[in-house]
């Protein structure tokens, strides 16, 4: 869709101005920071059931609760801090997900030791030039993609004890930190990501699947 300032981008970023902000600076644009990939998969945990433009708009209170998506310091949160959380009226507060974010944290800090960085395991899983995701019905509706490399990348969390990490989530995810460019045609920041895809220096030997 071409906006009121004459820039076409992809018709989802055109529902709301947080939407665009995002679509425009960072959606599709590739990340090597541990914390920002953490914050991530972690909010697309909690999005589940709800809009994204309800976790984006709480976005600055989920950094704030859970100290910037650090997994050193969440993984050392105890039951209080979960019972202060659940009181907390600017997150989402669902036991399930806030224990899964701390759970996850620590597993994440499993990988950082086993692997040196988030990134370096989060890549191993960029999918070959090509390769095409493939789209499910959601039954309100909604069109939702997984594709081969976010199988089995949720498979791969899975087993190493992760929760909330369903193929639509981690392709989201995917999607989101520039695994891959999901921009569509005609939009004018697809271009923009490619190059920064084209010149991001991926952490580790890309793994395809």
């Amino acid at each position: 869709m071409t906006g009121a300032d004459g820039v076409t981008r992809c018709w989802w970023a055109a529902s709301a101005p947080d939407y665009r902000a995002y679509h425009d600076t960072e959606w599709g644009f590739p990340v090597d920071d541990d914390a920002r990939l953490f914050e991530k998969l972690c909010l697309e945990g909690f999005q589940a059931g709800l809009s994204w433009l309800t976790i984006l708009r709480k976005r600055e209170a989920f950094r704030k609760a859970f100290r910037g998506f650090d997994p050193r310091l969440v993984a050392r949160f105890d039951g209080r801090r979960i019972d202060r959380l659940l009181a907390d009226p600017d997150i989402v507060r669902h036991r399930g997900k806030i224990q899964s974010t701390v759970d996850n944290a620590g597993h994440a800090l499993e990988l950082i030791d086993e692997l040196g960085s988030l990134a370096s395991f989060f890549w191993q899983f960029e999918p070959a030039p090509g390769s095409r995701p493939r789209r499910i019905t959601h039954r309100v509706l909604r069109s939702m993609s997984t594709s081969a490399e976010s199988t089995a990348l949720a498979r791969e969390l899975k087993r190493r004890g992760w929760t909330f990490v369903g193929p639509t989530t981690v392709y989201a995810f995917m999607q989101a930190m520039g695994l891959v460019n999901d921009h569509l045609e005609g939009c004018a920041i697809r271009e923009d990501v490619e190059h920064a895809r084209s010149t991001f220096a991926r952490p580790g030997a890309v793994r395809r699947v």
